[in-house]
């Protein structure tokens, strides 16, 4: 169980790789479908339901540029699994190329602490925490744009623009009040 690590590879020409950690799957395939078609360079999406990745493979896997976590609050198992996962991360992953998206924000049955919960984590790791509906086709689509944006400058496809300067643009804050009860 060997951490995935950023630079540990050279980098394809006009081509990005992005990873998709999702525990139950719901939305992985469908936005990994769109991620391609949406796509202006080529784009290679890996699929995973948690870390560690086998080593079996590791001489032949490319070079990852950005790590998504897909967490559906609907959930407490998909929370714990996208933590869980974190650990299996070298820390220069964490300098711009991790992502939370976020799915089920509005049902009413998630607690407002299980949010509050990815809200800290993605604010703790400095990492952008995205919010996404994968009830339409027109939800997964935004989703797969807004990953793309976030994509296309980790991988270095974007001239003037690095993923730590993107990070702090984009990275989760918490407002002040994070620690006071929700009264909804």
């Amino acid at each position: 169980m060997s951490l995935l690590k950023p630079y540990s590879k050279l980098p394809d020409l006009n081509s990005a790789t992005i990873l998709l950690v999702e525990g139950e799957e719901q939305l992985q395939q469908s936005l990994a479908d769109a991620l391609v078609q949406e796509a202006e360079i080529t784009v290679n999406v890996r699929l995973a339901k948690n870390l560690p990745l086998p080593v079996e493979n590791e001489e032949s896997r490319p070079r990852v540029d950005l790590v998504a976590f897909v967490i559906n609050l609907t959930s407490e198992l998909s929370v714990r699994s996208a933590e869980a996962s974190l650990k299996y991360l070298d820390p220069a992953y964490f300098l711009g190329k991790v992502c939370f998206m976020v799915t089920n924000a509005r049902h009413a049955s998630v607690p407002a602490e299980r949010l509050d919960t990815v809200r800290r984590l993605a604010a703790s790791l400095h990492c952008p925490l995205l919010f996404a509906e994968d009830q339409t086709q027109d939800g997964v689509t935004a989703a797969a744009t807004r990953l793309l944006t976030i994509l296309r400058v980790t991988a270095g496809v974007v001239p003037m623009a690095t993923s730590l300067y993107l990070s702090n643009l984009t990275r989760c804050t918490l407002p002040p009040d994070i620690d006071q009860p929700s009264f909804d």
